[in-house]
Order: structure tokens, then sequence, then C-alpha cells
């Protein structure tokens, strides 16, 4: 017979995941439970797929805050379908190429910054960018 709900520990023995990860997914709302009388955790079936949804996610890159926005448009015991797949990789691919492009910039610079060798305070690029500390005054701001 196939239950309709699991406890924490047949979650975790399922998924993989670590009682503490997926008691951590439930706080931050990503995962939802109900209690027994007797205060115990119960999981819908389809917790499975979201925490293979989170998982997945998590290896992409994908912070848990984006993961749980996305998420969030589920109602709370639908499990992740390939199409829903679909639709999150769409939201997330603005955040992707904006990450691709921000370690591009990051790389020239620090490319820039080895070709120069100054590491001066006063001067350098990558510890401060466009002189802004010279508008504070003088004397060590960063410390």
């Amino acid at each position: 017979m196939i239950t309709k709900e699991l406890t924490v520990g047949e979650l975790a023995e399922r998924s993989g995941v670590a009682t503490s990860a997926l008691r951590f997914y439930e706080r931050e709302g990503l995962i939802h439970s109900r209690r027994t009388t007797g205060n115990q955790r119960r999981y819908h079936r389809a917790t499975l797929r979201r925490v293979a949804f989170i998982r997945a996610s998590q290896s992409v890159g994908m912070p848990l805050s984006v993961i749980g926005e996305v998420l969030a448009l589920l109602p709370a015991d639908a499990p992740p379908t390939r199409e829903f797949w679909v639709r999150a990789s769409e939201c997330w691919s603005r955040e992707i190429n904006a990450r691709i492009e921000k370690m591009e910039r990051m790389r020239d610079r620090f490319t820039e910054c080895i070709g120069c060798g100054c590491l001066s305070f006063e001067q350098c690029a990558l510890v401060n960018p466009g002189d802004e500390l010279a508008g504070q005054g003088p004397g060590a701001r960063r410390l």
C-alpha cells in the first residue's frame, strides 16, 4: 500500500537529504508539512519532487531565496512538473546572464590589476573604484 504521507525520516531516506536540511527547507517555506496530534511532521508524497527540484536548482547555482520565490507559485502540495521546470529556467535565465556578466567583469578587472601590479589603496580600481574613498577625507576608511 502506498501512503500519501511520509515522515521526516522517510522523506530524508527517499530524497537523500538530511533531516536537518529538510527542517531548514520547511522553516524557509520551501516545503510544507502537517503535524500529527503528537506534533510529528507528515509530508505529502509530492514533497519528494519539491526536494528534488530544490536540490537540482541548487546544483546549477540558484540560491535558496530565488528557488523559494519560484516554488511560492506552486500550491503547497503540488509537485513541480517538467513544464514548471521550464518556466522556472526561463525566469532564471536573466539572473544567470547577469551573473555571467558580473563574473566576466570581475575576470577582466582582476586581469588588469595583475598587469598593473600596484595594489595601491589610492589608485587601485579593485580596492578603491573611482577613488570614492578620497571624498571621505584622509586616513584609513576600510579598516
